[in-house]
């Protein structure tokens, strides 16, 4: 018996998928040429064995995500993991923001900023350029329309450059779909 989750945490929850997800035994040669590069290229998760069943999308997603999220130069990885889980707290995608919480606690030796952020959300108390990289990535996911140039000059004003502030983009922007196809092909669970 497993129970969906729907609050924030740091613990991250078991993902139940309802898509069925290949199975390596049974995968073909070409879904496993696609399974070569995973996400942080560590274990193969069901998440990974679900987006298999569309090779062709597998092959480009996932050094994608690679790229934005743990490419040399530009933002560091905490402040990538800050955006995602900015993106993932509006989309209310439990599982992302537990995972990339988990992350940026694990980077930063640090469990306070997470802590914060789920406990008051946008009105958390937050450095200067951890409050820019959240509230940015926020207002992305909430209407990306609304960017503003004010909004660039809030996040030099924080101290990103503009290498950094792409980095952002990307990321949160990342999140925005990753969110999206957590939501709808499984469940965050305990079991």
């Amino acid at each position: 018996m497993s129970t969906i989750i729907h609050e924030f945490t740091t613990k991250i929850p078991v993902w139940r998928p309802r898509v069925q997800p290949v199975r390596l035994d049974e995968a073909t040669p070409e879904q496993l040429d696609a399974l070569k590069v995973t996400p942080s290229n560590t274990k193969v998760s069901d998440y990974v064995l679900v987006l298999a069943n569309d090779v062709e999308t597998l092959k480009v997603r996932t050094p994608l995500f690679n790229a934005i999220m743990y490419n040399r130069g530009g933002m560091g990885r905490a402040e990538r993991e800050l955006s995602a889980v900015g993106a993932s707290v509006v989309n209310r995608c439990v599982y992302c923001a537990a995972v990339h919480a988990s992350r940026y606690n694990q980077l930063t030796k640090d469990e306070q900023v997470m802590e914060a952020i789920f406990t008051d959300g946008e009105e958390a108390e937050l450095d200067e350029r951890q409050k820019a990289i959240f509230l940015f990535a926020v207002k992305l996911s909430k209407a990306p329309s609304e960017a503003r140039e004010e909004d660039m000059q809030a996040l030099r004003d924080a101290g990103l450059r503009d290498d950094e502030i792409l980095d952002l983009i990307l990321s949160a922007s990342l999140f925005g779909w990753a969110n999206r196809l957590m939501h709808t092909l499984g469940d965050p669970v305990v079991e």
